[in-house]
């Protein structure tokens, strides 16, 4: 019965609402609303990148490449900068090239303190290297204190300075943790980010 009426169904579509077959083969993907098409090249790639770091009394709390006035900081090798490190994950899952422990390893006197904007700017030059190009950078940061929306500007500015974007392709918010988990009991700082980026080479 279900098939019956799933062919009557179809025999009733005008010819444009039908499916349609993609004249480049695999090469996109297709999506239809009502009598709107949307093809996805497959030359856009996504990636997600998380990372979280306790807070600790004598540390400087980096963010974005931003110093923030804090009594506590992020315990890490580098500077702990949180919301790069997670742009720079969104950004190597993208293109598939692996993740950020595997460029600057924790086990590298080489990266001991240094600048997370260092690793944004390499990891921008490996997808140049590999033939991508960045559209746009989502983030957000979880952080109880201090407040961090006077400092957004600023970030956005940084991490754009560093991929060689405009300040509108960056986008940074902030969240507390409501007083739930170690981030909302001040105990971590959590960021997450999401990366599009399109493949360019021929």
């Amino acid at each position: 019965m279900k098939r019956v009426v799933l062919k009557r169904a179809a025999s009733r579509l005008s010819e444009s609402q039908k499916p349609r077959r993609n004249s480049r083969g695999n090469r996109n993907s297709q999506f239809r609303t009502h009598n709107s098409e949307f093809i996805i090249p497959d030359s856009y790639r996504v990636g997600i990148g998380s990372d979280l770091h306790r807070l600790a009394p004598g540390r400087q709390l980096i963010l974005g490449g931003v110093k923030i006035p804090f009594d506590k900081g992020p315990v890490g090798h580098s500077d702990a900068d949180a919301l790069i490190h997670a742009i720079c994950d969104a950004l190597l899952g993208a293109a598939t090239l692996g993740d950020i422990g595997r460029h600057f390893p924790d086990t590298s006197p080489g990266w001991h303190n240094a600048s997370s904007l260092v690793f944004l700017r390499h990891v921008g030059k490996l997808l140049d290297e590999a033939g991508y190009k960045i559209v746009n950078i989502d983030s957000t940061v979880g952080l109880e204190k201090p407040k961090l929306a006077p400092h957004i500007p600023r970030m956005v500015k940084k991490i754009a300075s560093a991929l060689r974007l405009k300040p509108g392709q960056v986008s940074v918010k902030a969240k507390t943790g409501e007083g739930l988990g170690a981030v909302g009991r001040g105990e971590a700082v959590r960021a997450d980010a999401v990366a599009l980026v399109q493949e360019v080479k021929s």
